[in-house]
């Protein structure tokens, strides 16, 4: 099946938790730059581009060879500022990447394009992971949002609250951490970004449950591959610690 599928990297200036994240030095180069380099490696994907509203974000990108689409400073959040890229970009599907993911593992990145290979494509898909019940740490906390599914691998709901909740710790409930990679057929993008921002969604600040109260229908797909994101200054110095490993491996 022939498929035209873009990655596309929304990226701003601004960050609340960590200044001018994007392009934070690791390494002698950008963040933003890695996390381009591992989109590169997808082997599903055809094209990787820069979604932006910051021209110095685009200056320093483009010196390095990437393709950068310039966006509005108004986008609420990353998927609207893809969906406003999109609309300038030839592709069937679009892969929404957080510039923040310098260790993303491109075999992650085709994981969530496999479903869109399918006779039966979904409106949109991501991954999970599963997580050992015993594991409170990610269970409890707020940060790490958790998702429960169908028995088709649907998501019927994200929450930062443990779900499902377990009156009974039985052996065969599995819990799962959603991992913040999606893919959009390119029709499904637009309609997202046209709709206004749900209750669910401002309850529990997770733009993926406007798509379900809108009867968007989201495949999961499970992975064992955890790649450490960068949101703070101590995800940072995980991530060049975890770099200065594998080069000198």
């Amino acid at each position: 099946m022939s498929l035209n599928a873009v990655i596309l990297i929304p990226a701003r200036l601004d960050s609340s938790r960590l200044e001018r994240k994007m392009l934070a030095d690791l390494e002698g180069e950008p963040l933003l730059v890695h996390t381009w380099r591992q989109a590169l490696k997808s082997r599903l994907a055809e094209r990787v581009v820069i979604a932006t509203d910051s021209q110095e974000i685009a200056g320093v990108l483009e010196a390095y060879g990437a393709e950068v689409v310039m966006t509005s400073p108004d986008a609420s959040c990353g998927t609207e500022r893809i969906a406003e890229a999109a609309r300038t970009i030839d592709g069937d599907v679009f892969v929404n990447l957080q510039g923040d993911e310098p260790m993303i593992s491109p075999e992650n990145i085709d994981l969530a394009l496999q479903p869109f290979f399918s006779d039966t494509p979904p409106d949109c898909s991501t991954l999970v992971l599963p997580l050992h019940p015993d594991d409170s740490a990610q269970i409890d906390d707020p940060h790490q949002v958790k998702v429960v599914m169908d028995a088709k691998g649907y998501a019927l709901y994200f929450s930062r609250s443990p779900i499902p909740f377990r009156r009974h710790k039985l052996p065969s409930t599995t819990l799962y951490r959603h991992i913040g990679l999606y893919a959009f057929r390119a029709e499904a993008l637009q309609k997202f970004a046209a709709l206004p921002p749900s209750m669910l969604e401002e309850a529990e600040s997770l733009e993926q449950l406007r798509l379900l109260e809108n009867g968007f229908r989201i495949q999961c797909v499970t992975t064992l591959i955890d790649n450490p994101g960068v949101n703070t200054q101590e995800d940072l110095e995980l991530v060049r610690t975890l770099l200065r490993a594998a080069s000198s491996g």
